[in-house]
């Protein structure tokens, strides 16, 4: 426990948010207790703040599956990642781990480096599509997944016990244990990732069944956008050496998410030629007018975790997300002739979930928490030991789709993990196949956001959460024949409120949900595509309005 410097109350809150530790890099503050109030009060990060999270991760690591204390740490290319990586490897080195850095590399490639080194745990320096002035941590346990909140409160409580003990570390210890005890001599970033993607290519085109990808239907060349992270070095020249003529257009950007990547694009985005050509974001303004149809363009965030993918429109172009491609995956797999298991966030398209039963074979289903974390989550239970790619998909509309992917010290055996450059080759090959039998007639979907609120005033159960149901519920029925309501939540969303419904026999969702980094509260209305909108969005603003008024 500390005490807030403000009130002088005791307080422990949480270090982690949806996805790790995320805020603006700031110089080391020597005050640990500072550090530490400063993530909450100022959103910020330093090295000091690692470096406990780094010693909190060390003392906790025997609590995790595994054996030994190695860790591997990765980072991405942004100002400030460099002292935060000495200050997490800092930290870990005075608990006794032993570790080992791979260096600049995307989120994927560091969970490989997991497996590869056969890690205990790792730790990659991050703040994935938010702009190069933040950056943050993911933690990943020795299977190459992403920790439980639950392990994540525990390094939090630990961190601020930490911070209470009296602890000097001299400056000879501190230049020595700031360094890790191993540098990998595998380039992670520009070497070992695209090996490892040429490895899952082979599995694809077997999932598929077929032998190379297609230039049909794909502008020449296609405008590969990597938001100037580690896959801008590499990624564009592998798709040409593989038949899709391609050229990177992030590297002319200032730094890494700076005019662009996919952090700046929205699922149902859509621009016409004279918007795109006015964008200030470097993919979009390169855009060229092609056929309707024809995929233009594709960008992963900055970590390199998701893809989304830019098609031409009669009128400019439009973003193919990560629903469609899971469409067109499932299209593709399922002519094999063998069962899938599919797991989807609930701000997936309805339309997707509600269109398997159309398959030739089997899909069953599971709706998950927002995050690639508990896709996998719901997945991992299915990996089984075999020669073959397991039939297991997860996808979020934001470009998530997590896949299994072979391990590289254990011969049949998988792993799960989101990987942008493998989402986009694998909707490459797919595309092919389905694009004649896509599953989906797009459903409707809206979301809002409540800023500046405090999120501690709604939990999902509470008599704020009762009023907003009562309020749609009365709407929903003034639209029509309401039937079959369900409020219930998901496992990973503690404060989540779920409404599925049929209206006039058709599927509607309502979501409503505290955000995990930020001081705001999302509404997420999701509608099957034959029921009419303009009816019944109306009910966002007002949901939006209430709660303000709550909230704030």
């Amino acid at each position: 426990m500390v005490q807030n410097l403000n009130t002088g109350e005791a307080m422990v809150q949480r270090l982690f948010g949806t996805d790790g530790i995320r805020g603006k890099i700031v110089k080391a503050n020597p005050d640990e207790k500072a550090a530490l109030l400063a993530l909450h009060d100022e959103r910020s990060v330093c090295p000091t703040l690692m470096r406990l999270v780094g010693e909190a991760l060390g003392h906790l690591i025997d609590t995790l599956p595994g054996e030994g204390e190695a860790v591997v740490i990765g980072w991405d290319e942004r100002p400030g990642n460099r002292a935060l990586v000495e200050g997490v490897t800092l930290g870990l080195r005075l608990a006794g781990c032993t570790v080992t850095h791979i260096g600049i590399c995307a989120t994927p490639a560091l969970h490989y480096g997991v497996l590869w080194h056969n890690a205990r745990l790792g730790c990659m320096i991050t703040a994935s599509h938010n702009p190069a002035s933040d950056s943050g941590i993911k933690v990943f346990d020795a299977e190459g997944y992403k920790t439980s909140p639950e392990f994540e409160d525990r390094i939090s409580n630990l961190a601020y016990a930490l911070s209470e003990e009296e602890r000097e570390i001299d400056d000879i210890d501190h230049a020595e244990l700031s360094q890790p005890n191993e540098r990998s001599s595998l380039e992670w970033g520009r070497s070992h990732h695209p090996l490892w993607l040429t490895q899952r290519f082979t599995h694809f085109k077997h999932l598929f069944g077929i032998s190379k990808l297609s230039p049909e239907s794909i502008q020449k060349p296609l405008l590969l956008d990597c938001s100037k992270g580690s896959a801008s070095s590499w990624f564009a020249e592998w798709l040409t050496q593989h038949g899709i003529e391609t050229q990177e257009v992030s590297r002319q950007a200032k730094e890494l998410n700076k005019s662009c990547g996919a952090g700046d694009f929205s699922p149902t985005a859509t621009w016409t030629l004279e918007e795109a050509a006015a964008s200030k974001h470097i993919l979009l303004k390169s855009l060229k007018p092609a056929v309707p149809g024809t995929i233009v363009g594709a960008a992963l965030d900055g970590d390199g975790d998701r893809c989304l993918v830019i098609e031409a429109t009669e009128s400019g172009f439009r973003v193919i997300d990560g629903d469609a491609m899971a469409d067109a995956m499932l299209v593709a797999g399922t002519q094999q002739q063998q069962p899938w298991l599919i797991a989807a966030s609930i701000e997936s398209e309805l339309a997707l979930l509600s269109s398997l039963s159309r398959l030739p074979v089997k899909v069953s289903a599971i709706e998950t928490a927002v995050g690639d974390r508990w896709l996998s989550h719901a997945l991992r239970a299915s990996l089984e030991l075999n020669s073959q790619m397991p039939r297991l998909l997860g996808v979020e509309d934001s470009g998530h789709a997590v896949l299994p992917s072979p391990h590289p010290r254990s011969e049949g055996q998988w792993s799960l993990v989101g990987d942008g450059s493998a989402t986009l080759v694998a909707y490459l090959l797919a595309r092919g196949i389905a694009k004649k039998n896509l599953l989906m007639r797009r459903g409707w979907k809206q979301r809002i956001s409540v800023q500046e609120v405090r999120r501690e005033v709604w939990n999902g159960t509470n008599d704020l959460s009762n009023e907003i149901e009562n309020i749609a519920r009365t709407h929903f029925e003034g639209c029509g024949e309401l039937t079959q309501w369900n409020r219930h939540g998901l496992e990973g969303e503690a404060n989540l409120m779920l409404i599925e419904a049929l209206l006039n026999g058709k599927p509607l969702s309502l979501g409503i949900r505290n955000s995990g980094t930020q001081a705001k509260i999302s509404i997420s209305l999701r509608l099957d595509s034959s029921l009419e909108h303009e009816v019944i969005a109306p009910v966002m603003p007002i949901l939006a309005n209430h709660l303000g008024n709550a909230m704030r």
